[in-house]
């Protein structure tokens, strides 16, 4: 599926200021630990990075994003809920929303992920192909609807997340800062990242 479509770029794709957030360059980017980035490196073609903070509130948000072209059995997406884990946290919270963008309803899930003092709220999606596919059993789902008609879908994963005790207050400004930065994309491009837009209404 890759193939047929215009290549695509991670850092182009994904807009560096929007609405009123802008990257924080005063603030390192959170690494994972090297083992766990060779593991991803062979899952993924592209990753992305950026801590972003609010202009108006202060408020910091880490962005984090995965493309892979071959979404099939030995290379689909690997979920926060495994990766997290893998690092030493433990996932406290884990739950199914739907975030109305006003153009589209996306499906996320919500975590929220613990690490000593530190409470990481999660707000993620990952689009296989076409359609968002949250479960690996959703995954598998699309991967053989792809199949029927000889297709290796690409996927991607995005995940928003912040340091925050509240969850729900966190769950807000992720929901905010992801509207606005689709809102910050070219149509094609926030298509490919979130699904495609409502049907219009006659």
């Amino acid at each position: 599926m890759s193939d047929d479509r215009p290549k695509l770029s991670l850092e182009g794709a994904f807009p560096k200021a929007f609405g009123d957030w802008q990257i924080d360059t005063g603030v390192p980017v959170q690494l994972i630990s090297p083992d766990l980035q060779a593991y991803l490196d062979t899952i993924y073609n592209q990753t992305l990075s950026r801590t972003f903070i609010n202009r108006s509130t202060g408020a910091r948000i880490m962005l984090s994003v995965a493309y892979g072209g071959d979404q099939s059995d030995g290379t689909k997406a690997h979920r926060p809920e495994v990766c997290y884990p893998a690092q030493g946290f433990e996932i406290r919270s884990d739950r199914t929303d739907i975030l109305d963008t006003g153009d589209r309803g996306m499906q996320v899930r919500r975590l929220v992920a613990r690490l000593g003092a530190r409470i990481e709220p999660i707000s993620y999606w990952i689009i296989v192909g076409d359609r968002i596919a949250l479960s690996g059993t959703r995954q598998k789902i699309e991967q053989l609807r792809y199949a029927a008609v000889g297709v290796i879908p690409d996927g991607m994963l995005v995940r928003v997340s912040s340091i925050d005790t509240d969850s729900e207050r966190a769950y807000g400004i992720h929901d905010a800062f992801i509207r606005q930065m689709l809102a910050g994309m070219e149509q094609e491009i926030s298509a490919r990242v979130a699904g495609p837009v409502r049907a219009a209404r006659s």
